[in-house]
């Protein structure tokens, strides 16, 4: 079995094509951008494409929104989705435009070796691989939106409340302005805010997480 893997983190791609190669799984090509997957698949046609929700220019959908374009260039390509937490209104087009080689993992999963590999054979034979998180949330079992953020994350929403930019939130927790910006953009996914012309997702972050203290 062939497969492409479309993930920004290094240490994480490096891990997953490691992992599947055990299983004698090889991988022909990784990209650190969505950008990039559509090309890569039909250059060398594989039998699966392991993507990233969230990856560069602002982290937020460039993942997903590439394995939706491969789906469309090439109906029934076997796609396994990997998320750290649920992005239900591409996950239900994901899922809705036909649910035969889908995959829709939470990235905890796949410390779970066995259950990972399984996913993938499952997918790229034209299975469903649905992670039961997403399930529930696609159900409508809610849970409090902010139960969703990460410590980290919390952290910066809380700093964002009190009116800090980005740079002074970085100086504040002694990180990147790159990492600023990706904790920002988990936080507007798991909140379900997306871009809208007349309202500032900063600013709805910041009243969800007043609303809820």
């Amino acid at each position: 079995m062939h497969v492409v893997i479309a993930e920004d983190s290094v240490l994480l791609r490096a891990g997953i094509e490691r992992l599947l190669a055990d299983e004698g799984i090889r991988t022909v090509a990784t990209t650190a951008d969505g950008a990039n997957l559509l090309d890569l698949v039909t250059e060398h046609q594989p039998d699966l494409a392991v993507v990233d929700v969230r990856m560069p220019p602002t982290f937020t959908d460039e993942g997903l929104r590439a394995a939706l374009a491969v789906r469309e260039r090439h109906p029934g390509f076997p796609v396994l989705v990997l998320s750290q937490y649920v992005e239900e209104r591409y996950a239900v087009e994901l899922i809705g435009g036909g649910a035969a080689g889908v995959g829709y993992l939470l990235k905890e999963r796949v410390a779970d070796v066995a259950e990972f590999v399984d996913a993938v054979r499952r997918v790229a034979g034209g299975g469903t691989s649905i992670d039961p998180e997403v399930i529930a949330q696609l159900l409508g079992r809610r849970r409090d939106p902010l139960e969703q953020l990460t410590p980290r994350e919390r952290e910066v929403l809380t700093l964002m409340a009190e009116g800090n930019s980005n740079l002074a939130i970085a100086k504040s927790l002694q990180v990147s302005d790159g990492a600023v910006e990706k904790h920002i953009g988990n936080i507007f996914g798991k909140l379900a805010l997306e871009p809208t012309p007349d309202e500032h997702r900063r600013v709805r972050a910041v009243l969800t997480y007043l609303g809820h203290h």
